[in-house]
């Protein structure tokens, strides 16, 4: 997959496409039915099947702090757009400029002449341009004259909702993990590069492998079950992981520790995926380190007890 930073690199590839746009956060059901179409045309006119997304999303933009919390990190949604055969990534920088741009000119500067669009793929309700003035029927309107064919993506529905990053990210938030792998079509993941911690939990016992996260994640704070995924290492360890901001040796930043059951905790450097199978409990704070120590291994017993279940399919 081709990944473009910036619409003015755009230059450098030839022009010609069959576009998507859209913020796919999740790159869920209803994403991967919208990624459906657009691999089909793209393999009916041999254009690149070709997403546009915006960074930060227009939200994060011009309000950050009433902003949703992410469901999928940056590198995690161009990994999953290529798992579902996106074959050219753009990202544009959401700024001042690009938010001034009226929907008429996004219409003929971007999809038209940047990209040279000729089959665009988007759901109904997608807005764009100063003001959110750009909808479906402009769209429409201006097809025939720029030359793109406009396609409308199915919706899809989930227990009678209509699947979208806002339900995923309600369930995510719930820590009702089984309703999100179903909005998503696979478990609910992080990934990201393993780096040194303090070593506490080495000290009580229980060595973790540690995922600083830069942004917050939909999920609460608390332990999960989990399985773990390291490229030429190995793939699905069981595990078990704490989410949050550790309160009880004084706070940090946003970390996922990762215990993960037989394997040797030396990752340093490693890039690792995790996946969310259980919400176990929220996070707490203890009176001491022993208090701590003695809950971690409660935890981590009851996790190995799942698992268990798990194998003899019970």
């Amino acid at each position: 997959m081709e990944l473009i930073r910036g619409l003015h690199n755009l230059r450098n590839v030839s022009r010609g496409c069959v576009l998507s746009i859209g913020n796919y956060d999740g790159v869920h059901l209803g994403h991967q039915a919208l990624l459906a179409q657009l691999r089909q045309h793209s393999a009916e006119t041999g254009l690149p099947a070709t997403v546009l997304t915006f960074e930060p999303t227009p939200r994060e933009y011009f309000a950050p702090a009433q902003a949703p919390r992410r469901v999928l990190t940056l590198r995690d949604k161009v990994d999953a757009l290529a798992a579902y055969g996106v074959q050219r990534v753009v990202i544009a920088s959401f700024d001042a400029r690009l938010a001034a741009l009226s929907a008429e000119a996004f219409i003929t500067d971007v999809i038209a002449r940047d990209f040279g669009t000729q089959a665009l793929v988007i759901g109904d309700d997608f807005r764009f341009g100063a003001q959110r003035r750009g909808d479906f029927a402009m769209l429409q309107a201006h097809a025939a004259g720029l030359g793109y064919q406009l396609l409308r993506a199915p919706t899809v529905d989930f227990d009678g909702l209509r699947c979208s990053s806002t339900a995923l990210r309600a369930a995510l938030a719930a820590g009702e993990l089984e309703p999100a792998r179903k909005m998503l079509g696979r478990r609910y993941a992080i990934s990201g590069r393993v780096r040194h911690g303090k070593k506490l939990a080495r000290e009580l016992d229980m060595a973790t492998a540690n995922l600083p996260l830069k942004r917050l994640p939909p999920l609460p704070f608390g332990v999960y079950a989990i399985r773990a995924h390291v490229p030429g290492r190995f793939v699905g360890a069981a595990g078990i992981a704490s989410l949050g901001v550790r309160p009880a040796v004084g706070g940090t930043p946003c970390l996922l520790e990762a215990h993960l059951f037989g394997v040797k905790p030396d990752l340093y450097g490693a890039e690792m995926k995790v996946e969310f199978l259980r919400f176990e409990r929220e996070e707490q704070n203890f009176a001491s380190l022993d208090a701590l120590k003695q809950q971690m291994f409660i935890d981590a017993d009851r996790v190995k007890t799942f698992f268990a279940n798990v194998n003899r399919g019970t």
